[in-house]
């Protein structure tokens, strides 16, 4: 039986599960009036992003066309201060291209604080009204693009929360859906078992490669991905947090690798390099849950699985987040965030596969309109910092799509 569900159609033909106005401060001056905007609209339906950077920076500049122009987005605001180097002729030209509608507001020309947030809030009004009437049309589990992170591992995450999240991208795949996992300095020493999953030779070695220059990376830094609140969660080493992150990919055959805003060209499973290309820069920051997502969003990410152990109460702006809570003490402590007991698992209760499947359901769920936990609470985190990344090469892509 085939699943289906509304969606929005975008004029680039894609289908969004969201219809969100998005308010853009295009460097850190522009936050504050930014933020006084959307906080008018408490419903849900507004949702605050920017980068706070007055340096130019390719990165950001692609992220944010990339972001503004998602699938989940129906209009975008963009508050600029007036003398930043974000180029927002460029961000402003995309997103009409796009079909959205879309205003940019200058601090310094349109009368300061009081006189930006009164227009900004108007603009917003209506632009609400205008795109509530965009097409609604079927969408298909293959239409998803579904992303995946772990964040506050435990020793629960590897053993229960994170395979079931593997299970449930089993599933998607086989559906036709396009996965990412992420965060290759958390897959240090999976890089053979991850190479023989890869659908070419050439990807296998690109595999390889991006898990080497994490290697790296985190090496000049001085320190890897392993926190103190992984240690005190009971993970020991750095290869039981890999081993346990490398799980909640599921055992799908790999199609291809991403970077951050390259969108899936078919379904199947996808890894995403998340590290920046090039020597280790002063301003690069340390991979943080909340960029990982922002990065998925870029690439198209509709929802996104969090695997938690010792408890993440954060969302995201833009795409849903589904909490999945891998630890029993923890759901109980933290019902409240969290949308799937994969503690079950640990206590007997339910099986990986059962859990995995509870996932898939919630996943169409979430497709169809209903809010997440993270949703409903009003989380809106978004983080987007100075990066630099080479393109991907044709041996990243899916020989369907090469």
């Amino acid at each position: 039986m085939t699943v289906s569900f509304e969606g929005y159609l975008r004029s680039d033909g894609r289908k969004g599960i969201r219809n969100v106005v998005a308010v853009v401060y295009l460097v850190e001056c522009a936050h504050f009036v930014s933020r006084r905007i959307s906080q008018a609209f408490p419903e849900g339906d507004v949702h605050l992003i920017g980068f706070p950077g007055c340096f130019p920076n390719d990165y950001a500049q692609s992220m944010m066309e990339r972001l503004c122009t998602h699938p989940n987005v129906g209009a975008v605001l963009l508050v600029s201060l007036g003398c930043e180097s974000f180029n927002r002729a460029k961000l402003s030209d995309t997103i009409k291209a796009s079909g959205r509608p879309v205003e940019t507001l200058v601090i310094q020309k349109a009368g300061g604080t009081a006189s930006t947030i009164a227009k900004g809030q108007d603009w917003v009004r209506n632009a609400r009204a205008e795109i509530a009437d965009v097409e609604r049309v079927e969408m298909q589990v293959s239409d998803l693009i579904i992303g995946t992170i772990c964040g506050g591992s435990d020793g629960t995450s590897g053993i229960s929360g994170n395979p079931a999240a593997g299970h449930a991208f089993d599933r998607l795949v086989a559906d036709g859906a396009a996965c990412i996992f992420e965060e290759t300095g958390e897959l240090i020493g999976c890089e053979d078992i991850m190479a023989e999953r890869a659908a070419t030779p050439e990807l296998a070695q690109e595999l390889r490669n991006s898990v080497a220059k994490a290697e790296k990376y985190y090496d000049t830094l001085g320190f890897g991905s392993f926190a103190s609140g992984n240690a005190s969660g009971g993970l020991t080493t750095i290869e039981e947090k890999s081993l346990g992150a490398y799980v909640k990919s599921g055992s799908s055959q790999i199609s291809g690798i991403l970077k951050p805003g390259d969108i899936p060209p078919t379904g199947g499973l996808y890894l995403m390099d998340v590290v920046p290309d090039g020597d280790v820069r002063f301003g690069f920051p340390n991979i943080a849950d909340n960029a990982e997502i922002t990065e998925m969003i870029a690439s198209g990410a509709h929802m996104t699985l969090f695997v938690t152990g010792r408890g993440s109460v954060v969302g995201s702006a833009l795409s849903p987040v589904i909490k999945i809570c891998a630890n029993p003490d923890t759901y109980r402590a933290l019902e409240g965030d969290m949308d799937i007991d994969a503690g079950a698992i640990i206590e007997a209760r339910q099986t990986p596969q059962e859990v995995g499947a509870d996932i898939y359901e919630k996943v169409l769920e979430t497709a169809r309109g209903t809010q997440t936990k993270s949703e409903a609470l009003g989380h809106q985190e978004f983080i987007l910092t100075y990066k630099t990344f080479e393109p991907i090469g044709p041996a990243c892509l899916p020989v369907s799509a090469a």
